[in-house]
C-alpha cells in the first residue's frame, strides 16, 4: 500500500492540475463534506490540506471518536441517531459495552500537538515503533493493538455502517481524508473527458457571461460566433437522428 502522507500529496496535486482556469482549491474541495466523509475533524482537514502535520491522537481515541462521528452523520431515513443497542446488537455485543467504551474515552482531553519540549525530549529518545502511538494523558507511547475486544468492536461497527469491516474507524488522517477525495478525483477527471463540462470549468461560461462588457467587439463577436457554431452542428446533428428514425419507421 501506498505510503499515506506521500499518497494524500499525489491525489492533492492530481486535483490541482485538473482544476480549471479561473477557480481556486476552495471551489471543489468542500471542508465541511470531507471531513463528514472521512471523520477526520474540520481544522485537521484543513492542515492536512495545507500539507501540515495532524496532531497526535490516541488510536483508541479516534476510534471511539469516530464511532461517535458516524452516529452523527450517517442517521436513519428518518433523520434520527442509531441506538447503542441498535449498533451493539448487530455484531452480538451489549449495550453496555459499547455505550461504557464511548463514555469513558469521551472524557479525555482532544489529541493536542506536542510542545517544543516535548519534541526535543522526544527526538533524545529511542527510536519508537511506528505502529505505537501517543497516549494522550503521559505523553508515553503504546501499541495500536490489531486483536482483543476493541478489534471485534470496530469490526462490528464498520459492518454495521458501511457492510463491512474496512479500517475506516482506525484508518490515519492522511488515509481517511486521501480516501475522502477520491470521489472528488473521479468527478474533476469525468470533466477532463466531458467538453461541455470542461467548458464550464474551465471556460466559465457565466463567468465569461458577467466579463462579457469587458470585451473588445471582435472578440466578443468571436465568442458569439464560436457558440453559435457549436448549437447549429448540435441542432443538424439532432434533425438528422429524427430524420432516419422517422424513415426507418416508415420502412416497417
Amino acid at each position: 500500500m501506498r505510503e499515506t502522507r506521500r499518497a494524500l500529496a499525489e491525489t492533492l496535486s492530481r486535483i490541482g492540475s485538473l482544476i480549471g482556469d479561473g477557480q481556486s482549491r476552495d471551489d471543489v474541495l468542500d471542508v465541511e463534506q470531507l471531513s463528514t466523509e472521512s471523520g477526520v475533524p474540520r481544522d485537521v482537514v484543513r492542515m492536512l490540506l495545507d500539507g501540515e502535520e495532524p496532531p497526535a491522537e490516541d488510536i483508541t481515541d479516534r476510534i471511539v471518536r469516530r464511532i461517535v462521528h458516524l452516529r452523527e452523520t450517517r442517521l436513519r431515513p428518518d433523520g434520527t441517531r442509531h441506538s447503542y443497542d441498535e449498533i451493539a446488537a448487530s455484531y452480538g455485543a451489549s449495550r453496555a459495552s459499547l455505550s461504557n467504551l464511548v463514555n469513558s474515552r469521551r472524557k479525555t482531553p482532544p489529541p493536542q500537538t506536542l510542545s517544543p519540549q516535548m519534541s526535543s525530549r522526544q527526538a533524545l529518545s529511542p527510536q519508537v515503533p511506528s505502529e505505537q502511538v501517543p497516549s494522550q494523558q503521559t505523553g508515553e507511547r503504546r501499541p495500536a493493538r490489531s486483536g482483543g475486544p476493541l478489534a471485534s468492536t470496530q469490526a462490528g461497527i464498520e459492518t454495521f455502517f458501511f457492510g463491512q469491516p474496512n479500517g475506516w474507524l482506525s484508518a490515519e488522517p492522511q488515509a481517511s481524508l486521501d480516501n475522502a477525495l477520491q470521489s472528488v478525483l473521479r468527478g474533476l477527471e469525468g470533466e477532463a473527458d466531458d467538453p461541455m463540462a470542461r467548458l464550464r470549468s474551465t471556460h466559465g461560461l457565466r463567468e465569461l457571461a458577467a466579463r462579457a462588457p469587458q470585451l473588445a467587439e471582435e472578440e466578443l463577436q468571436l465568442v458569439t460566433d464560436w457558440i453559435d457554431t457549436i448549437l447549429q452542428r448540435r441542432n443538424a446533428q439532432r434533425v438528422r437522428g429524427s430524420g432516419s428514425d422517422g424513415s426507418h419507421t416508415e420502412g416497417h
